[in-house]
């Protein structure tokens, strides 16, 4: 098999074939022992990149997501070897490793709290491990900024099916979390074994996920992505918030201005900027079609008026069922005019 792992095409087909076999039902064992030299040498983009194809042919994303961990752990020797992600401080990805690393600890320090208070059969220690759970909860943070910042960039450069694995992942972490939190909250020891087993399933999960974090999505993202990118992720981060770290600053991302800042520069004015390619209309964040805003505000659950600086009605909704009554004719008429004299004093403060 050696000749053939220098040829690229080849090498992919083989590694295809190993995930094919795992999901026939082969053991992590037997498939090592087939693909054993392979499997020391595959790469975590390699790996994600797969995946992905796999997921292209027609397998279903719960099964990927379902042997994601089966397929860490027949290449886990190679990633093992990888060197981990470097970048700077402040960076999105050396932000998501500092938290990876935080939350390796906080597991550590929760097991050790939740042993204590089975041996001691404490009430106190109880406690003391539901506000750790509360404080590890907030890791929701973490997986919020992969799936809402992280994952779209990614999906622009056709990395799509990973993604949807790992939310699919999140969203059973999230699952499992809640009902520990509802259990735990009891403070009842006698559920100290109960709190004990889901929270050690809850612990490996976490940790596996940080473990494909480190050794494939955020090598792969860091291929993937351009410096612009990693810059727009930075600027929306804070809106999140963080798992227990207040994120350093260091790191800022090489902007047009820096390649060309001995060039003069002309800006103009907002009025000056280009329109929406297509006919689209630039909001505030995105651009609609013009029938798109109308078909939105004509759907909204609750009644719109616009009048402007002159008090002069200039839109309403024409939605099905209204609590004001309109008609067009009340467009550029005086708000004021269209109410009874004896509210006109409510409108006129409004």
């Amino acid at each position: 098999m050696s000749e053939y792992i220098n040829n690229a095409t080849r090498r992919k087909e083989i590694i295809k074939n190993v995930l094919r076999e795992l999901h026939a039902g082969k053991t992590i064992d037997e498939v090592k022992a087939d693909f054993g030299a392979l499997a020391r040498e595959v790469g975590s983009g390699e790996i994600a990149a797969i995946e992905q194809e796999l997921i292209d042919e027609g397998l279903p994303v719960e099964e990927i997501q379902n042997l994601c961990d089966v397929h860490v752990a027949v290449f886990r020797d190679g990633l093992d070897d990888q060197r981990p992600a470097e970048s700077i401080p402040g960076h999105p990805v050396h932000t998501l490793r500092a938290e990876n690393e935080v939350l390796l600890r906080a597991l550590e320090e929760m097991n050790y709290t939740l042993e204590q208070a089975a041996a001691q059969k404490s009430g106190a220690l109880l406690r003391t491990f539901v506000y750790q759970l509360d404080k590890l909860g907030e890791i929701d943070k973490h997986y919020l900024r992969k799936e809402y910042l992280l994952f779209p960039y990614l999906e622009k450069y056709g990395f799509v099916g990973p993604s949807k694995v790992m939310w699919g992942i999140h969203d059973q972490i999230r699952a499992e979390m809640k009902a520990l939190k509802a259990l735990a909250a009891t403070l009842d020891v006698n559920n100290l074994d109960a709190i004990r087993q889901d929270y050690q399933s809850i612990a490996v999960t976490v940790r596996e996920m940080a473990y494909k974090e480190e050794k494939i999505l955020l090598p792969t993202s860091l291929e993937m992505l351009r410096e612009e990118d990693w810059g727009a992720i930075r600027a929306q981060e804070d809106e999140f918030g963080y798992f227990l770290i207040v994120p350093a600053r260091e790191w800022k991302p090489i902007t047009h201005a820096d390649l060309h800042a001995e060039e003069p520069v002309e800006v103009e004015s907002p009025a000056a900027a280009p329109a929406s390619p297509a006919g689209l209309l630039p909001l505030n964040t995105g651009a609609l079609w013009l029938d798109q805003i109308d078909l939105l505000l004509c759907n909204l659950p609750l009644d719109v008026t616009y009048v402007d600086e002159q008090d002069e009605v200039r839109y309403y909704s024409q939605t099905r069922e209204r609590i004001f009554e309109r008609t067009p004719a009340i467009i550029g008429r005086k708000v004021q005019n269209c109410h009874p004299p004896q509210s006109v004093h409510a409108v006129q403060r409004i």
